[in-house]
């Protein structure tokens, strides 16, 4: 399994890929025809009728256990634009999206050096899958592999029109949902009973997904030759029984795995792309920039004050992580690139230089952390992230805003039923009051102000963020129903309806956070509810954000994310049942509590 394959299906989820012999589509036609038919071939499918001719002989009850399990997912197909400007153009005439990343394939720029003789870092090959949508709605994709010939390079043209006859980069894909071992083993076996053979396979730990591969049966029906299950997860036992024997030959013995040690390598350069993406805001690229039309490279170093040629290196790793194109007429912004702008709807600029800047110099400093349990931060700057911000205004407003750049958050907040309740009964007995403890500059206040004619607000914060917060919400008619008050935990208003904790508990370790939570109990009524919006760790291990941010908030505040049932216990021990939680945007949760 190579790394730039598709990881896009849900966290359980088994792909089952066929890759092509003569493949679909293949023969002399132009690239936007083999991408129209990929398309039109995407949509048109039905699972089942497509397994019964993959695995001829599947029929009947098997059959129906395959469908029940898998979901045709994407086909692919391999062209060869000029530049990534052509590359739009012809999805555009598809009717396809131009407008998702495209990322390196390394390995089918391997594989065409191989069958070419060919210097693989001479090939400019590029992935991305945009979006088509099944006979029934189903969510699908075309998976396009891109390959740049420019004009003048009449060398790969032999190469050109042998891969456009033979297709082999061509296959299809199904998920199955669940993929655990017992699945997995029946899996294979079924394949196996029904003619496929085994033809090795791999574990990813970059995307933790394993592989096994198979031939085609002789009397397939498909136009695909190669048969590849895709597991999420590490399955290494049931690998090593597809394989029957471990692939361990001298080289691998004396170099180790090329594909694990390539893999080892893309995570190694991680902090190349936050550096990267930081330089780009810090430069204000996006603002001197357009979606529209492109930019010279001297040009735009004359707007930002740069250094042409280094700028030009610049552009071409953002253009490789999706943050920009290059079309002939220069570089254009994506959508992604576009969040960088400070002057976009949602900018999520202040975030790039927080996390590359003094967080990116707290990172350095995580090992200090794991050793002695105590924050990087306070161990690099000499005190803790709140003082230290709190020494510098621009800092501070920098951090501020970095709060609001995950304002998507807050989008199904306003609408929790806790909020409308309280709203309801303002309306019929009079005004219901939400406090919003730590509220930052007031976000998310406003936002619940906003979506609530009826209900009234009072913000918590410490006084030197509380004139932003003014600044802030006297913009918005909502502002006139808050009210502001300065202190710290111990000082929670009295008497509320509705008392809200955003994304504050994170911030403190359990003896902390009890303590908070207790100055909460103190000041509420009977008959109050606690709304706590947090990011939850998985119960079972399962790729999330909040693991991410677990680490972040060990490095830099001391503090942690934590399970729905460490929350409950948490409020259990200070007088609180947790009534239920619901997602947000971003791996967030509403944590509804109540007096026990």
């Amino acid at each position: 399994m190579h790394s730039d394959h598709p990881f896009t299906m849900p966290s359980s989820t088994l792909t089952v890929s066929v890759d092509s012999e003569s493949g679909y589509g293949s023969g002399s036609g132009s690239d936007v025809e083999r991408l129209r038919s990929t398309a039109e071939f995407v949509r048109d499918q039905d699972t089942s009728e497509l397994l019964s001719r993959v695995l001829p002989g599947l029929d009947g009850p098997e059959l129906r256990a395959f469908t029940d399990r898998c979901r045709f997912a994407h086909a692919a197909v391999l062209v060869f634009p000029a530049d990534a400007h052509e590359l739009g153009a012809q999805l555009a005439a598809c009717g396809l999206s131009s407008e998702v990343p495209a990322q390196p394939s390394v390995v089918v720029r391997d594989r065409l050096a191989a069958r070419h003789h060919r210097v693989a870092a001479d090939l400019d090959v590029r992935i991305l899958r945009p979006t088509v949508l099944g006979p029934s709605g189903q969510r699908r994709a075309v998976e396009v592999f891109a390959l740049t010939v420019p004009p003048a390079e009449s060398g790969l043209q032999a190469m050109v029109e042998d891969e456009r006859r033979m297709d082999r980069e061509a296959h299809l894909a199904f998920d199955v949902a669940d993929p655990d071992a017992l699945v997995l083993r029946g899996l294979l076996s079924g394949f196996e009973r029904h003619g496929a053979g085994a033809d090795g396979g791999g574990y990813n730990p970059h995307e933790d997904g394993t592989v096994f591969y198979f031939t085609a049966p002789v009397d397939n029906k498909s136009p695909y030759g190669r048969v590849e299950l895709y597991a999420r997860g590490d399955h290494r036992d049931v690998l090593a029984e597809h394989l029957g024997t471990p692939r361990t030959g001298p080289a691998e013995r004396q170099y180790g795995d090329p594909q694990a040690a390539e893999s080892l390598l893309r995570l190694l350069t991680g902090a190349w792309t936050t550096q990267a993406l930081a330089a780009c805001a810090r430069l204000r690229l996006p603002e001197a920039m357009s979606r529209d039309t492109g930019i010279g490279v001297r040009e735009l170093a004359r707007t930002v004050d740069a250094h042409p040629e280094s700028l030009a290196t610049l552009l071409r790793y953002l253009a490789m992580l999706g943050v920009v194109t290059e079309g002939p007429d220069g570089f254009r912004l994506t959508v992604v690139g576009s969040l960088l702008s400070a002057e976009a709807p949602g900018s999520m600029r202040p975030l790039a230089l927080m996390y590359g800047g003094p967080f990116y110099q707290s990172f350095a400093h995580l090992t200090h952390t794991v050793r002695s349990g105590l924050p990087a931060f306070d161990h690099f700057f000499g005190e803790n992230h709140f003082d230290h911000f709190s020494a510098d205004p621009e800092l501070a407003a920098l951090f501020d805003q970095s709060m609001v750049s995950s304002a998507p958050i807050f989008d199904a907040l306003p609408s929790h039923p806790v909020l409308g309740a309280a709203s309801a009964s303002a309306s019929a007995e009079g005004a219901r009051t939400v406090v919003d403890i730590a509220g930052g500059t007031g976000e998310l206040l406003g936002r619940i102000l906003t979506a609530h004619p009826a209900l009234r607000g009072v913000l918590l914060e410490r006084p030197q963020v509380l004139a932003a917060a003014r600044a802030h919400l006297s913009g918005i008619e909502a502002g006139a129903r808050c009210s502001y008050h300065a202190g710290d935990f111990a000082d929670v208003p009295a008497g509320g309806d509705v008392y809200v904790l955003s994304r504050v508990l994170h911030d403190w370790d359990d003896d902390r956070c009890r303590s908070i939570l207790r100055s909460c109990v103190a000041a509420m009524p009977d008959d109050a509810d606690l709304l706590v919006v947090e990011r939850l760790l998985p119960g079972d291990g399962s790729p999330s954000l909040a693991t991410a941010w677990d680490l972040h908030m060990m490095c830099n505040t001391g503090g942690r994310e934590r399970t729905a049932e460490h929350y409950g216990r948490l409020f259990a021990e200070c007088g609180l049942t947790l009534v239920g939680h619901t997602p947000l945007a971003l791996g967030a949760h509403t944590l509804h509590a109540r007096k026990a």
